[in-house]
């Protein structure tokens, strides 16, 4: 059997009952901005396949979430990237609206990615989006 790392066969492990939470890095794939770093297990990895827009599993309320479904704000998947070890991917995405996170800015629009603030020098959160 070749090693995952160079063959061309897709060898993802999702666990025998197929619920094994892998990571997925998901990014704009026009501005390589980090939108979302989430979970998928098989039934999620599946649905972005036949559906062709972002779905993981959520955590929080342990149940399948398609990105955007109730805010309009889908994640519409154009290439899938697995790494060396097929036990992470990369979805590259074109956002279908205002943002990706489900946080909201004041004025209720969604942040264009989850990842909108930083550490600042002393310690304390500093937003970075405009």
């Amino acid at each position: 059997m070749e090693k995952k790392e160079y063959t061309e066969q897709l060898m993802v492990n999702f666990g025998e009952d197929g619920k094994t939470l892998l990571p997925v890095v998901t990014q704009d794939c026009r501005t390589k901005e980090v939108l979302i770093l989430s979970f998928i297990n098989k039934e999620a990895f599946e649905e972005t396949l036949r559906s062709g827009y972002a779905t993981y599993w959520s955590r929080s309320r342990n149940e399948l979430w398609k990105k955007g479904l109730t805010s309009g704000d889908m994640l519409k998947v154009e290439e899938i990237r697995i790494n060396c070890e097929q036990n992470s991917f990369l979805f590259l995405v074109t956002p279908m609206g205002k943002g990706a996170c489900h946080a909201k800015r004041e004025s209720g629009d969604a942040h264009t990615s989850c990842y909108y603030r930083r550490l600042g020098k002393n310690g304390s959160l500093e937003f970075v989006e405009k």
